[in-house]
């Protein structure tokens, strides 16, 4: 039988743009438009700024190429880690349950870190993630969600791997040298839940793709690792996942792309949070709901949910991301859960601290562990209101529109950058396969 070893490597070496479904890539070229978004916007973030200045980048007054790391003096395992961990730093961009994580910050920032010694086409770079995409969710499967419920970060575990396929992909190494790379990256992944909620959750984003970038090009140069790290003995699975674990397949005919796909974020904030503040707003809507009349928000949520969102009552925008109760009561106070409201001056803001204080969750047992389903209750002096919400907005099933892209572009980037800057990278990224050198296309219409 072929191993997973080979499987996944014979993917990567002779995965073709042509093979890609075509509704998968535009899911991919969604993702990179809304990826770079949340990325300008978390350069000027603390942790996404922070990664940048100790190598003495001021994001403030970096140019576009800088901050997406296409371009500079950086080596392309720094600039990947500092592009990583902006993408990650406001916890708005995208996921996929297929790997418990976000795929895109552990996919985007290494391709554009390697896109110049790459030259890389536009059709290159939707090949490369679609062979990142594909191989960290088929990591992820025999072992999850029992890997996340354990403890362990999926987006800087399962991330890692997809990193490394994604670069080995771009660099056009072969079979033999890309079974190297998802070795070596065996011996990488790291990142803790416990660190949700500090600057450190998106520094794991970070460590994935500079890791990715690493093993990639050190399998390229000759450097080996042991076959079968990921299945074998006191391997990856082995180490990272539980004793009983379910079958690994693969068909490279079975994109998990279009048929499982990516979900993008509507809200800044911990995913788990998102169907509790759809459920409250259309509460809040449809009944009319005045904040100060509300008495109690009484929320059911899975196990998941209560693992991640741990802080009651935060103290810094970051800890806000992920709590329930604040995130609720915001759904219930403001016209819109955006950026805004995870900023400092924001948190302690009267009419929202009295409604948090309202706000409760129960874990329902009747939800599978990383269920995104909730159930919202809203007590009032006029009356009692519930919903069910079993998804959130922005699914790859009920994806935001085109308009709703681009506003939460606009929303992001007009933080970091202009408007004419920020409409000529939605025109490169939607055009993404007309590109023969992106690099130099980026170049062209951000720089003057």
């Amino acid at each position: 039988m072929t191993s997973p070893e080979a499987a996944l490597s014979d993917f990567i070496a002779t995965v073709t743009y042509e093979d890609i479904p075509k509704p998968a890539r535009e899911t991919i070229k969604r993702a990179f438009v809304d990826t770079v978004g949340v990325t300008l916007a978390g350069a000027i973030d603390d942790a996404g700024s922070a990664v940048f200045e100790i190598d003495g980048v001021d994001t403030s007054t970096a140019g576009v190429p800088t901050i997406l790391g296409i371009k500079s003096d950086r080596s392309p395992t720094d600039r990947a880690l500092h592009t990583g961990t902006a993408s990650h730093a406001l916890d708005y961009d995208d996921l996929a349950w297929s790997m418990d994580g976000h795929p895109s910050v552990t996919l985007v920032p290494p391709l554009l870190a390697l896109a110049d010694e790459a030259n890389a086409s536009g059709k290159d770079l939707i090949t490369a993630f679609a062979a990142g995409f594909e191989v960290e969710c088929a990591l992820a499967d025999p072992i999850s969600p029992d890997h996340y419920e354990s403890g362990w970060h999926a987006t800087a575990t399962f991330g890692t791997f997809g990193a490394a396929a994604a670069a080995a992909s771009l660099l056009d190494l072969s079979a033999a040298e890309a079974r190297h790379v998802l070795n070596v990256a065996a011996s990488m992944p790291a990142g803790l839940k416990r660190n949700f909620g500090s600057m450190t959750k998106p520094l794991h984003a970070g460590l994935a793709a500079r890791s990715g970038v690493t093993a990639a090009r050190l399998a390229g140069a000759g450097f080996s690792a042991d076959s079968d790290a990921l299945s074998g003995v006191r391997g990856f699975w082995d180490l990272y996942g539980p004793k009983e674990r379910t079958e690994f397949t693969f068909d490279s005919d079975e994109w998990i792309l279009a048929n499982r796909g990516i979900h993008i974020k509507y809200y800044p904030c911990c995913y788990f949070t998102h169907t509790s503040i759809a459920g409250t707003q259309t509460l809040v809507n449809e009944h009319d709901i005045s904040p100060e009349n509300i008495e109690l928000i009484h929320v059911r949520v899975a196990q998941g949910a209560a693992d991640a969102l741990h802080h009651s009552d935060p103290e810094t925008g970051l800890e806000a991301k992920f709590s329930l109760e604040y995130t609720v009561a915001c759904a219930a106070v403001r016209d819109r859960v955006g950026l805004g409201v995870f900023d400092q001056s924001a948190i302690q803001e009267t009419d929202v601290q009295r409604v948090r204080e309202r706000v409760e969750y129960e874990v329902d047992d009747n939800l599978h562990y990383d269920s995104h389903e909730a159930v919202v209750r809203i007590e009032t002096n006029d009356g009692t209101y519930e919903r069910q919400q079993v998804n959130p907005p922005g699914t790859h099933d009920n994806p935001l529109t085109d308009a709703e892209l681009r506003e939460k572009f606009n929303e992001c980037a007009g933080r970091a950058i202009s408007k004419s800057d920020a409409d000529a990278l939605v025109d490169v990224f939607t055009t993404l396969e007309e590109h023969e050198d992106v690099v130099a296309t980026i170049g062209s219409v951000t720089e003057p």
